[in-house]
């Protein structure tokens, strides 16, 4: 099968038609953008994956995903594992952590595309389809918003079939968060479920704060409350307030839940795909989390998530962002609050050319 070996990969960038610049607790974020990586099998057929990159670090990432275009040439499409154990080799002096870890994921989400595509068949298939359709939460809420423009997000996804939202908390000034929180209740109603994110941004005590003040309002569950190291601050939190605690974005291994799981300070492992190393150490995280009865709940990457979640059976939902829609061929369908998996080979979508720039 010398045909489904790389013979060439490619890199672009694109930028969503919603871009804007938005804020969270941590983060001024002037663009969203994305690397899209290309492998060209020599059958021709061709496999993409993609990182959310906002403005960041620009020629970093693209610098770390050059330097493994000549490592990955002549392997097969389905080698996927070869190549993770040859990058983890070549990357242990700097470290797996980090952009390095970012361009490892991202061919290996390429090449798991090119082989669905070489064998007819969408991700979900290829690992024993446990169900069809997944839950989904509207994600956003940012803290840039006006008043306006918060309440127009959550009533757009409440009017979509959605039945959870998410929004930013971590603001600078004093009751802000639980005047938006109270704003967005009083938007959707007593019976969709409320989300509150504060992307690392808050002390303990003002977590510990906003969770006991938030309570009247009901709060499916608090995201990063506090720095993602700081385990002893979750298992503070979580005891003093009974709020649930959802974590897991910003690991690139596993230890982090052992830790959690061991202090009693989690609720949803949230993994995301790019960080945690792409296709099966996703898959090997979800399986970790199912052994302690832990609920998977990924970051961002809906268009990955949702076909791998379709496969396990402790999968809770994945998030939603509309970032990508306008510049890929195929939409994944989203209505009354569930995604369905593409059925179309691979991950079912390419990113168009038109919206995309070689780098």
């Amino acid at each position: 099968m010398n045909n489904t070996k790389i013979k060439d990969v490619r890199l672009f960038k694109a930028t969503s038609t919603l871009s804007k610049p938005i804020a969270d607790a941590t983060h001024q974020i002037s663009e969203i953008s994305f690397v899209v990586l290309e492998v060209e099998l020599e059958s021709g057929v061709i496999g993409q994956g993609y990182l959310l990159a906002f403005h960041y670090s620009p020629n970093a990432i693209i610098g770390a995903l050059k330097d493994i275009v000549e490592q990955v040439k002549g392997f097969h499409a389905y080698e996927t594992l070869k190549v993770r154990e040859l990058l983890a080799q070549e990357h242990e002096y700097f470290g797996h952590e980090g952009l390095l870890q970012w361009a490892s994921a991202t061919i290996n989400i390429a090449m798991w595309d090119a082989w669905g595509k070489t064998l007819g068949q969408p991700i979900h298939r290829l690992f024993g389809q446990s169900r069809d359709k997944v839950p989904v939460y509207g994600s956003g809420g940012w803290l840039s918003y006006s008043n306006q423009e918060l309440i127009e997000e959550v009533t757009d996804y409440k009017k979509r079939g959605f039945t959870a939202v998410k929004i930013k908390v971590g603001s600078k000034e004093t009751g802000r968060d639980i005047e938006r929180l109270k704003l967005v209740r009083e938007a959707v109603g007593p019976k969709l479920n409320i989300m509150m994110d504060a992307n690392q941004g808050m002390n303990l005590q003002d977590a510990i704060s906003l969770s006991q003040q938030a309570k009247d309002i009901g709060i499916y569950w608090f995201e990063e409350p506090v720095n993602h190291t700081n385990y002893a601050g979750y298992e503070t939190l979580r005891k003093k307030t009974q709020i649930s605690i959802s974590t897991g974005e910003r690991e690139f291994s596993n230890q982090p839940l052992l830790e959690l799981i061991r202090r009693d300070a989690i609720d949803l492992w949230q993994p995301d795909i790019l960080r945690i190393g792409g296709v099966e150490s996703w898959k090997e995280s979800a399986a970790l989390a199912q052994a302690y009865k832990i609920p998977v709940l990924p970051h961002y990457y809906k268009d990955y998530d949702v076909p791998l979640l379709c496969t396990i059976d402790n999968g809770a939902g994945a998030e939603s962002f509309d970032w990508i829609d306008d510049i890929i061929d195929n939409k994944m369908k989203v209505d009354n609050g569930f995604a369905y998996p593409r059925q179309t080979p691979g991950w079912g979508f390419e990113f168009l050319h038109k919206f995309m720039t070689e780098v």
